[in-house]
């Protein structure tokens, strides 16, 4: 499927016009706006412009997520909050929840905020990284509508739920290891249906525990209607670990709701009792580290460069050319992209288009129009 490459200021103001269009605060849309292109900055294609329209805007026009964001503060300690994010923009959320974490590790060492009602946040590795640039290591993780089987089981009863941890380097990347805690994930399930991909082997078990192979789209019908599910890092049973995926996916779910009271597993799916959408009332979790209430941002930045220039170091397999490290390929990917723009295809092209001609942005012409 044909690609194009739209500019950064381009796709960035598009976006943010987009956003406001649709309801969001400037101020607002800005922080969404980044958090989604700070996706295809980074090579994740699966969240950044390619769920700019199905999962904000159309979920915003359905009434199922407010664009003005009300961000309530339900209990707070000099190291601890509880936010209601009302239903709000998932990434606003995330953005002032992750430093207000940040500005109580800074004042006390420390600092967690947990986080019910909200929505999408995008990529987790944005708010590890918000806290890797103030000196911090930063840990977040949220629960999402349930598509995750458990090991032994065949219903989807959580989200893939990602596990994210972000720790200061003295490199020109710091260490952000952010994935999900399935095999794939329910976004890289649509891009491959987008971009006519089968699905992987392994990565999906059906109702009747059979991998599920071949076409992504019919693949994506099975999770959607409790058919099939995904499964968790280390596949189908405990031969290759998929126990230890299953374990840190209900790590991230406990977090998620635990501590907030928040909803969990089915109860995330998006539907009332009457089968008609509702909000999704996500739970999230930001945790701050201050290096400096340790033996300081310099020093730690140093030590886990070290470590991270050891392992890289190492001998390599047969075959193989390097050995990275979490964030380093995201880096050398923003490197390739940062001058040119983020690649559009087709599906999301017409998305844009859509948009665009709806809230009557007529001062946007798109180079796959050209």
């Amino acid at each position: 499927m044909a690609k194009v490459i739209l500019d950064w200021k381009t796709a960035a103001e598009f976006i943010e016009d987009a956003f406001v269009g649709t309801g969001v605060p400037r101020e607002d849309a800005k922080i969404c706006t980044d958090v989604l292109l700070e996706s295809d900055r980074r090579g994740i294609e699966s969240h950044g412009c390619n769920r700019f329209k199905p999962i904000y805007i159309d979920r915003i026009n359905a009434g199922i997520q407010n664009p003005v964001t009300e961000f309530e503060i339900v209990k707070e300690t000099p190291t601890t909050a509880v936010i209601d994010g009302h239903n709000g923009m998932g990434q606003v959320i995330g953005y002032k929840s992750m430093q207000m974490a940040i500005d109580k590790a800074k004042q006390y060492g420390m600092g967690m905020v947990v986080v019910r009602n909200s929505c999408h946040y995008g990529i987790a590795g944005y708010y590890a990284t918000m806290a890797t640039k103030q000196g911090c290591i930063g840990m977040t993780g949220t629960n999402a509508r349930p598509s995750v089987a458990p090991t032994f089981g065949v219903e989807g009863m959580f989200g893939t739920n990602p596990y994210t941890v972000g720790i200061p380097t003295d490199e020109e990347f710091d260490f952000i290891f952010d994935c999900a805690t399935s095999i794939t994930q329910n976004g890289k399930v649509e891009y491959y249906e987008r971009i006519g991909e089968d699905v992987h082997p392994g990565t999906i078990i059906d109702i009747d525990g059979n991998a599920v192979e071949g076409d992504a789209g019919v693949a994506l019908k099975k999770i959607r209607n409790g058919t099939a599910a995904l499964t968790t890092l280390g596949g189908i049973g405990e031969a290759l670990g998929g126990y230890k995926g299953y374990g840190f996916a209900m790590i991230v779910e406990l977090l998620s709701c635990a501590l907030q009271d928040g909803l969990y597993g089915k109860d995330l799916d998006g539907k009332d009792a009457n089968g008609n959408i509702r909000p999704y009332q996500l739970g999230h979790f930001f945790i701050a580290i201050d290096t400096n209430h340790f033996l300081g941002e310099d020093l730690c930045r140093k030590k886990a460069g070290d470590v991270l220039r050891a392992v890289r170091a190492s001998k390599k397999a047969p075959g193989a050319d390097r050995i990275y490290t979490a964030g380093e390929k995201e880096y050398e990917i923003w490197q390739s992209r940062k001058d040119s723009g983020v690649p559009i295809n087709e599906s999301v092209q017409q998305e844009m288009i859509s948009v665009r001609d709806k809230l009557g942005l007529t001062q946007y012409v798109f180079p796959w129009e050209k």
